[in-house]
């Protein structure tokens, strides 16, 4: 706990007049510093270099990554700050956290991920006063006449990046629902982390991924390096341009997809689903969903506006949801809470 008094220190006025500390502000207006502070660190491969040497001190560091001393200094001091690393005498080592996701190398690597939204998120953000005023995405398409997940307008590094974002909340939501044994339509799957995380923790799920071409080229590899090849296949399509989605599945997963796009896409893209599934099969929607009096969660609320940025959807709530589900045939919804990266809830509907 932080036991420091409020910057600036409240005077004897502000107390008898009940004025806040302005320190949630500061803390807003400065998170830009820590979140590129991350980047610099994983830029120059700081965790992984104090996780192959066991720790190191300034001089070391600024030696091993070829990088001057007095930035080495205080780049190790932010990261301290920022509690990703921690010191043990006069050496700085990683903490846990930077020990098991920032080390490259290690199944969950997260470094991937900060790379994709510095060159492919960010940028769109810096301009994110634009996207509020005028309702259009920022982030600029290189081509724009072509889909939004296109090889040209979602590079080898987007899919790379959300891998791990996906693999972790994948893992948190085989925990959070019961897949059975049956047979799973991953729609718009990506690189397949979703239906990795769930054929590993439910051993009798077979999963299909169902995705662009050239994204499920990618897929294929991943798959395969996971060792699941025998279990998880790809299926090429378009969820927009197909006729119908691939049948023969008992489950459907909609996973961080219909916060692309807006509601008459996704009314489109559910009733599709109702249509593919065989009486008592199951949709499972999950993603971070939006409380019902949209006054957050905040990690909701901004991933939101992140999709304000670069696609015409948002993140919506489990009663938008509901009624959309229930509209296209649906029953027995329900909403299943859960916490990881990517979403804090899955919401459940049967088809009669």
């Amino acid at each position: 706990m932080d036991d420091r008094p409020p910057y600036p220190p409240a005077s004897p006025a502000d107390a008898a007049h009940g004025t806040p500390p302005v320190d949630p502000l500061f803390a807003l207006t400065s998170g830009l510093w820590a979140s590129q502070a991350l980047v610099a660190a994983e830029a120059v491969g700081l965790f992984t270099f104090l996780s192959q040497e066991g720790g190191a001190g300034a001089a070391e560091t600024a030696e091993g990554l070829g990088i001057p001393a007095r930035p080495a200094e205080m780049l190790l001091t932010a990261c301290a700050s920022l509690d990703l690393l921690r010191r043990d005498g006069e050496r700085y080592v990683n903490s846990p956290v930077a020990e098991e996701y920032l080390v490259r190398g290690r199944p969950y690597y997260f470094g991937d991920y900060v790379r994709m939204l510095q060159h492919y998120v960010y940028p769109g953000w810096m301009r994110v006063t634009d996207a509020v005023r005028t309702g259009r995405p920022t982030r600029q398409a290189p081509e724009p006449d072509k889909g939004l997940f296109e090889a040209e307008n979602r590079p080898e590094l987007f899919w790379d990046g959300l891998y791990p974002l996906s693999a972790l909340t994948g893992r948190a939501l085989a925990r959070a629902v019961d897949f059975g044994a049956g047979r799973l339509l991953d729609v718009g799957g990506g690189g397949g982390a979703f239906a990795v995380e769930l054929c590993r923790y439910h051993p009798g799920l077979r999963a299909t991924v169902y995705d662009l071409p050239h994204v499920c080229a990618f897929t294929a590899d991943r798959i395969a390096e996971a060792g699941l090849s025998e279990r998880i296949g790809v299926h090429p399509g378009d969820f927009f341009a197909d006729p119908e989605l691939p049948g023969g599945h008992d489950t459907i997963l909609l996973s961080m997809i219909l916060h692309d796009w807006d509601e008459p896409r996704n009314r489109e893209l559910l009733a599709a689903c109702f249509r593919a599934l065989p009486s008592g099969g199951t949709l499972v929607i999950s993603e971070l969903l939006v409380d019902d009096d949209k006054t957050g969660p905040a990690d909701a609320a901004l991933m939101s506006l992140n999709m304000l940025i670069g696609t015409p959807g948002r993140n919506y709530t489990a009663a938008e949801y509901g009624q959309w589900l229930r509209a296209a045939g649906f029953d027995g919804v329900r909403t299943v809470p859960f916490r990881a990266p990517g979403a804090n809830g899955a919401v459940l509907a049967r088809k009669p």
